[in-house]
């Protein structure tokens, strides 16, 4: 799809906004139509699907996004500023753009759209990881997410065992989702530079998702695991009935939680619901 007639410059919307990015809001802008063009073409067909962006900006990705054939682009602006530019952008795409000015980590972003859902977004950094974890939590909701971080969390996310980047983020996305870095971009591809490069990474929901309290377990072990990672198991998953855990996932507690597979998590995660539920089921006969 062409751009409309009579469509400003990026630049001359900013320099017409003054929209200056603020460090506060964690903004960097993505300007080069090239780039934008791009990370719009790495979430892969977008035809006939509903796509969610979070922190448009000045709406560089976002005009790359109704470039393509999706049914229609909801961009989610905290920023006063940033929200005036999109709903100008709004009067060129009056059926398939729509601004929701709010705060993403307060949304549900589920409500905002039909299904099929993508998420395509140049995260803000500031909030990029909550954001993440609550999609994952509703991994059936969406297709596919296409999301860029700083490099250092997308090596995360993608981490494998026994490697310095593996944690706790790494371990619920790969459980929830296949994740692949698909591009990474330097400071000078922003407006104003990180002092870090970037990354985009794939997220494409696995068929089988975990049910709210399995997602919540493995929450509750990969942050007693992680939390204290130069512990042994049978130590930092002592609060967790940890000792039975172990026992019946058949894991050595001299372990530390950087060598368990994604596999082995699960295990634990499914233990301690099951633990749990025997111990609300205990106190409802008491």
């Amino acid at each position: 799809m062409t751009s409309p007639v009579g469509l400003e410059s990026l630049k001359d919307v900013i320099s017409r906004h003054g929209l200056d990015a603020r460090k506060a809001l964690g903004q960097h802008f993505l300007l080069d139509p090239d780039i934008t063009g791009r990370i719009a073409a790495l979430a892969g067909t977008l035809d006939g699907r509903h796509v969610v962006e979070v922190g448009p900006g000045p709406g560089g990705l976002t005009r790359s996004l109704l470039s393509t054939k999706a049914a229609s682009v909801t961009a989610v602006e905290v920023d006063p500023r940033a929200a005036e530019i999109i709903r100008e952008l709004m009067a060129f795409y009056p059926d398939r753009l729509k601004l929701v000015e709010a705060d993403a980590l307060k949304q549900d972003l589920t409500t905002l759209c039909p299904a099929p859902r993508h998420i395509v977004a140049n995260l803000p950094y500031n909030v990029a990881t909550p954001l993440l974890v609550g999609w994952l939590r509703q991994g059936n909701a969406w297709e596919r997410l296409t999301l860029m971080f700083q490099l250092e969390v997308v090596e995360r996310i993608c981490a494998q065992p026994d490697s310095s980047h593996y944690g706790r983020l790494g371990v619920l996305a790969q459980w929830c989702a296949q994740c692949a870095i698909v591009m990474k971009l330097p400071p000078g591809a922003f407006s104003p530079p990180p002092a870090v490069w970037s990354a985009v990474v794939s997220i494409t929901p696995h068929a089988d998702q975990p049910t709210p309290a399995l997602f919540k377990a493995m929450e509750r072990v990969t942050a007693a695991a992680f939390g204290q990672r130069r512990k042994m198991l049978r130590g930092s998953l002592k609060g967790l009935h940890g000792e039975r855990l172990l026992a019946e996932t058949g894991i050595d507690g001299t372990r530390r939680a950087e060598t368990l597979t994604i596999a082995e998590f699960d295990n634990l995660a499914r233990a301690h619901l099951a633990v749990s539920a025997e111990g609300q089921k205990s106190n409802a006969k008491a």
